[in-house]
């Protein structure tokens, strides 16, 4: 695997490294964090980076990921103006730096920060990545997760019944999925980015085959009711999740036909295997462009031995 995630890296990584140099580089003073009611208690946050979940109720106010260090204070205000009640909880559904980034202020705060274990592995020894171009330095202990599973949990607060699900090897390797019953609201993490062709990040444990089957597992529990919040991209319907996944099925079949053909990656690149789908799937701003998701299925569908 490192040898084709080099080749990967070394054609995709100056695209790549220049969104998350924008996050580095960006002018955050001029972020706004905007709230939409989701009824029961429980809103979506969108600021810069991952979109964030919130519980507020009698019992805790729950947030789900924390984007940025710099804008913690703006998440802080925009919560207030909700609830009088301070963030008690932080749940991140992976460990990457755009949804655990506030994790050390609110962590300092007194919120008690849960995630899956290896959200906690990866954050206490850093990580470096090829793919981002980018290397995190070991978290604070302050910024670690007290509280972890390795399966799945559930918490009964504010009202509600909050499912806490581990999907396995999907976007990372400790990817959570959250269902409140009674709100009927979902939030999917990076699992789902709504409009677009999703980042799988195959150096935190992330494979394509994950992804689906993370897909299945939700929309078995979601009616046409469910309000889904994306890791990335606007709030999305049961509908609209489901064309992600008959996206990603599709395009893992298209890929694995051109392999089994016995081509390499620059003959089914110079095919453009997803020329037809860039109109509906790279909406402006997009986070992979097709060339970049041919390259990193290629990658996923060939990589052997695991990490």
């Amino acid at each position: 695997m490192n040898h084709h995630l080099r080749t990967w890296a070394t054609a995709a990584v100056a695209s790549l490294f220049a969104v998350t140099a924008g996050f580095a580089q960006q002018d955050f003073d001029s972020v706004l964090i905007e709230a939409t009611d989701l009824g029961s208690g429980v809103y979506m946050l969108m600021g810069s980076g991952g979109n964030m979940g919130l519980s507020v109720g009698e019992d805790a106010t729950i947030l789900i990921d924390d984007q940025f260090a710099l804008l913690t204070d703006r998440i802080i205000a925009a919560v207030a103006e909700i609830t009088e009640t301070p963030i008690s909880h932080v749940i991140n559904t992976h460990w990457h730096f755009d949804h655990t980034g506030g994790n050390e202020n609110l962590g300092e705060a007194g919120a008690t920060i849960i995630a899956h274990d290896n959200v906690r592995v990866r954050m206490e020894s850093g990580q470096e990545s090829q793919l981002l171009n980018r290397k995190i330095e070991p978290a604070a202990k302050v910024a670690l997760p007290v509280i972890t599973f390795s399966e799945d949990m559930t918490m009964h607060l504010n009202g509600d019944t909050l499912r806490v699900l581990h999907v396995a090897n999907a976007h990372t390797d400790g990817d959570a999925i959250l269902f409140f019953e009674n709100a009927n609201v979902v939030h999917m993490g990076d699992v789902y980015f709504s409009g677009r062709y999703p980042f799988i990040d195959p150096e935190s444990g992330g494979h394509v085959d994950g992804v689906i089957a993370a897909f299945d597992r939700v929309l078995d529990l979601i009616d046409d009711d469910t309000k889904v919040i994306p890791g990335h991209g606007p709030l999305a319907s049961k509908t609209e999740v489901k064309q992600t996944r008959d996206m990603l099925v599709d395009v893992r079949s298209r890929i694995q036909a051109e392999i089994d053909a016995g081509k390499d990656l620059d003959a089914i690149l110079a095919g453009d295997p997803l020329a037809d789908l860039r109109e509906a799937w790279e909406p402006e701003g997009t986070f992979v462009n097709a060339e970049m998701f041919t390259r990193l299925m290629h990658l996923m569908l060939t990589q052997t031995g695991g990490e």
